[in-house]
């Protein structure tokens, strides 16, 4: 067994910032292992460049169980294996009240809260003085207080305390390896983030391309201070191998990480990736920002943007990628020559463009993405409901159904209101029975509470559920549900409308975790506005709200909202000035 000796730390109170950068920048993750080893035997920094230094014949994995050194001194096959654990207060549901609380009384658990309420806070320096006070007196320091130290020292680059963030911040995450506790996705990532304090995203990336070898998968915030930092530093190739490798380990890269490569493209005047990121754009986010809306206008403006494009094209191929598509859009590449006619502009009601007079086209959702979808809903409900309590939902639609629209009750009853309004509840439900081909009513969703207390006490409002009853048009969703789970698998499963004012964005519909539901919800979701004059129903719009591409070369690209009916969306029309 290898026994441990008094070890200085590599990096010293008294070790200068330059100095730390320059042996940071030098020592990626596999170094920093093989050098905690050597630390134990020779606790000079110099001994890494010792003549007997051997590197490992194979990257040293962490697991729950084992650790594995190979000997730098005697030779490269001789191996030591100790088993690692990670020293953490552990609450198990069996635990009394007792036991709970003296494990938060605990000098580890006092020492956990103190660290986390600094984290809160953002205070670097009385975290790191609770740490080196818990080294000094022998607290064992879990993986979670290492990482919440990481945080904040990578955190804390674009503060005052930038030089002390990136000192301590290799320092402990050096000790982590040396006290061979487990790493995990937050480690890497807020060692990247160091190494993005020193400016560094080859090292980011190396930390990343090394999850690999511990079996962790990498998150979008991985690939975050690698990608950024490359496109910071304008180099775009670089920053297309982060994004390669993000697609190969099947993270997502959102907004954020497609503009900075959008904007990294367009500097370096790479036309055909300035195209690609458009259409990602298009594909994943639909709606930009208008930071991401001025880099596109930006190079549309170029002269770049001007020098890309085919002055003559095959209409065919155009016509068979439309198709292909699913309309608005073709992928052909940039159509046309010359410098563009750019303009901020509206489309009207219809989705005719105010500034080139092109119709917008409407994008069809394929009928098999949908029933997928409800599939996909009706399973998740059955997870995070009573499961019986949905499935008899399930057996009410098949007998009542199918509804042309359905009412999300609460949500309409209170809008523009302080309290429950059935009045305004039930002028809606008439309108939408107006509308409707077969004059049914709509399916409206209420939780039970809704329909046996407060209001629904007076007698006209009981006259109305008891109407709406009658009808099998109301389902009251049960004590302790979600009714959101319900309003909208009826609406989904339908192919109906969903009357609801809900921007839908809260964790229930992230846990949907699909591109289609942004889609169907534009196509299906009716929103209502109250004003003196009246209430008026917000149809979904004839036109999808997409990046579009038309068969002419020209784009129109819309910038996304805060859902504001009142608000106008505003689109940037894109045009050459030779057509």
């Amino acid at each position: 067994m290898l026994q441990r000796t008094a070890v200085s730390p590599i990096f010293s109170s008294t070790s200068s910032p330059l100095l730390l950068m320059a042996i940071a920048k030098r020592i990626p993750l596999m170094s920093f292992i093989q050098h905690s080893y050597h630390t134990l035997h020779r606790p000079s920094i110099l001994s890494c460049h010792h003549p007997d230094h051997r590197p490992f014949a194979r990257p040293v994995k962490f697991s729950s169980r084992r650790a594995e050194f190979c000997s730098l001194v005697s030779s490269a096959a001789s191996r030591i294996h100790e088993s690692s654990s990670t020293v953490a207060t552990r609450v198990s549901g069996r635990e009394t009240k007792a036991q709970r609380r003296a494990a938060r009384n605990s000098p580890e658990g006092q020492l956990r809260v103190k660290i986390d309420m600094c984290s809160k806070s953002g205070d670097l320096t009385e975290a790191l003085r609770l740490y080196d006070e818990a080294r000094r007196d022998g607290i064992p320091v879990t993986q979670h207080l290492y990482n919440v130290l990481l945080y904040l020292c990578s955190s804390s680059n674009a503060g005052s305390f930038s030089d002390l963030g990136l000192k301590r911040g290799f320092e402990i995450f050096q000790q982590m390896v040396i006290d061979k506790i487990d790493p995990n996705e937050a480690t890497f990532t807020n060692a990247a983030r160091l190494a993005a304090g020193l400016e560094d995203p080859d090292m980011a990336f190396d930390l990343v391309k090394q999850m690999k070898n511990f079996d962790i998968p990498p998150k979008l915030r991985s690939y975050g201070p690698a990608l950024f930092g490359y496109c910071e530093k304008e180099m775009a190739d670089k920053g297309y191998e982060v994004y390669v490798h993000m697609n190969e380990t099947g993270v997502v890269a959102e907004e954020a990480e497609i503009s900075a490569l959008l904007k990294v493209s367009a500097g370096a005047e790479k036309g055909g990736r300035v195209y690609e990121m458009i259409h990602r754009l298009r594909a994943t986010v639909r709606q930009v920002a208008e930071s991401t809306m001025e880099i596109i206008e930006d190079w549309f403006k170029s002269e770049g943007g001007g020098k890309v494009g085919l002055g003559k094209w095959d209409e065919r191929k155009v016509r068979e990628g439309v198709v292909k598509g699913g309309g608005g859009w073709h992928g052909q590449g940039w159509l046309g020559d010359g410098p563009w006619r750019v303009t901020r502009t509206q489309v009207d009601e219809e989705g005719v463009c105010q500034c080139c007079g092109e119709k917008l086209v409407c994008i069809d959702i394929d009928p098999r993405e949908t029933e997928h979808f409800a599939r996909s809903l009706s399973s998740l409900a059955c997870k995070k409901e009573v499961k019986s309590d949905f499935i008899r939902f399930q057996e009410w639609l098949r007998r009542h159904g199918p509804f042309d629209a359905v009412v999300d009750g609460a949500n309409i009853s209170l809008i523009n209101q302080q309290h429950f309004n059935f009045r305004q509840l039930n002028n809606v439900v008439n309108k939408l029975r107006e509308m409707s081909p077969s004059k049914r009513f709509p399916l409206i969703i209420l939780h039970k509470s809704r329909v046996t207390g407060g209001p629904a006490q007076h007698p006209k409002n009981q006259a109305l559920l008891e109407r709406w009853t009658n009808s099998g048009a109301l389902y009251a969703t049960p004590p302790g549900s979600n009714d959101d789970w319900y309003w909208l698998y009826a609406a989904v499963s339908f192919k109906g409308l969903l009357v609801t004012n809900d921007e839908m964005r809260d964790h229930l519909f992230q846990l949907l975790g699909t591109s289609f539901f942004p889609r169907w919800k534009e196509k299906h979701q009716v929103r209502l506005s109250v004003s003196t004059s009246g209430l008026k129903l917000h149809m979904p719009p004839p036109y999808s709200i997409v990046i579009q591409e038309s068969e002419k070369g020209s784009w129109h690209v819309p910038m996304s909202t805060d859902d504001d009916i009142a608000t106008p969306r505003q689109w940037l029309c894109s045009t050459r000035q030779s057509s």
